[in-house]
């Protein structure tokens, strides 16, 4: 149990270490499965259970995570505060999923993919296998973009380019606000004070603080390729409008 709680004694994080990949292996399985059983998940009740175990997994990632903090002395202002980017999205996805909100949808699609899956292949984790941190982060990030997902699958929504404007509005308001919380509590939320000490995306755009404007065309190209899916498939309703419009 030490083994799995202790901050001390936790080995620590290897990328692309065979527990890496095994996650990395679950992810894939878990995506291939939510849509094979997409169509079984639409019928009756499995809809609505679906998107409540989903919300239900967020829930018991963040509130754990949070007990870990406090029962392991490790809780602080500056590191432990839900404001990195997956960490807001996590939340979004959860109302996403209890209200079925369209609105939330728009910015947790781009948010929730986007930024789940650079964490799941770059992960800034100071814990390895079997620790409680290793488990709980990767579920998390699972979770979120099974989330996102789901409502494109099952609830079949769908992302507008709208959606891409409204996103990039949204991430730099939190831009503002979190930058604000580092500059008082000395914190690097969102890695806007500096880059993570583990290799990611943000070795390749510059240095301090040019990398972040980087970011932004980055954030801006990963969001249209994002989109590109729905541009070449078109919706149920307008492959009816056709259809109809054929007939006659």
């Amino acid at each position: 149990m030490d083994r799995f709680l202790d901050v001390k004694q936790a080995a620590a994080f290897t990328a692309y270490s065979p527990p890496h990949l095994f996650a990395l292996l679950i992810f894939g399985l878990a995506v291939i499965l939510l849509y094979l059983f997409r169509g079984w998940l639409q019928k009756g009740s499995r809809n609505r259970n679906g998107r409540y175990f989903l919300a239900a997994v967020l829930v018991i990632c963040e509130a754990s995570l949070n007990i870990w903090y406090t029962a392991e002395s490790v809780y602080q202002v500056k590191s432990s505060l839900p404001l990195e980017l997956c960490s807001i999205t996590l939340y979004l996805c959860i109302l996403m999923l209890l209200t079925r909100s369209r609105m939330l949808f728009q910015i947790a699609y781009f948010t929730g993919i986007g930024g789940a899956i650079q964490a799941l292949l770059t992960p800034a984790l100071d814990y390895g296998y079997p620790h409680f941190r290793f488990i709980e982060f990767f579920t998390a990030h699972i979770a979120i973009i099974l989330a996102v997902l789901y409502m494109v699958w099952v609830e079949r929504f769908r992302p507008t380019l709208k959606s891409i404007g409204l996103t990039m509005i949204v991430l730099n308001a939190l831009l503002v606000v979190v930058l604000f919380v580092n500059a008082a509590t000395g914190g690097n939320y969102m890695f806007l004070s500096r880059k993570p000490d583990s290799a990611s995306l943000l070795d390749f755009l510059g240095p301090y603080p040019w990398y972040l404007l980087s970011l932004e065309g980055v954030a801006l190209v990963l969001f249209l390729i994002l989109y590109l899916p729905f541009v070449a498939i078109p919706s149920h309703g307008r492959k009816r409008r056709v259809q109809s419009s054929s007939e006659k």
